[in-house]
């Protein structure tokens, strides 16, 4: 049997299983030139997380997590534009997604549960 509580599974990550995961990763990668995917991908994480294994369920929380905050860096990013310091805002934002993606879809290809998908940091 495979091990969920751990930070890897016993063998190869089933192609199937990790396919819809990292879908959702490419399209929040697309999210800051075409903003409905990320809302996509994370109808798609809440619908996907509780037919997941254990480690699969880590990047579903992990990639619904990641819309949430990032949404919030979102509007507030967009509120400050109006004095200027919301541009460093969005930067960040994106920078940290983009992060946040490398990151998830890495421990995922390795067949690898987040390590902490709880978190606000990359």
């Amino acid at each position: 049997m495979s091990e969920i509580s751990g930070n890897t599974v016993g063998g190869e990550p089933g192609k199937d299983q990790a396919m819809m995961p990292k879908i959702i990763y490419a399209l929040y990668l697309v999210s800051p030139i075409v903003g409905l995917t990320g809302l996509i991908g994370v109808i798609v994480a809440y619908v996907y997380r509780g037919d997941g294994s254990g480690w699969l369920r880590s990047h579903y929380d992990f990639q619904i997590r990641t819309f949430w905050i990032g949404l919030l860096y979102v509007i507030v990013g967009i509120l400050l534009t109006f004095v200027v310091v919301g541009y460093l805002v969005l930067l960040f934002w994106f920078v940290w997604l983009v992060i946040r993606c490398v990151k998830g879809w890495k421990a995922l290809s390795e067949g690898q549960a987040v390590a902490n998908p709880e978190r606000w940091s990359w």
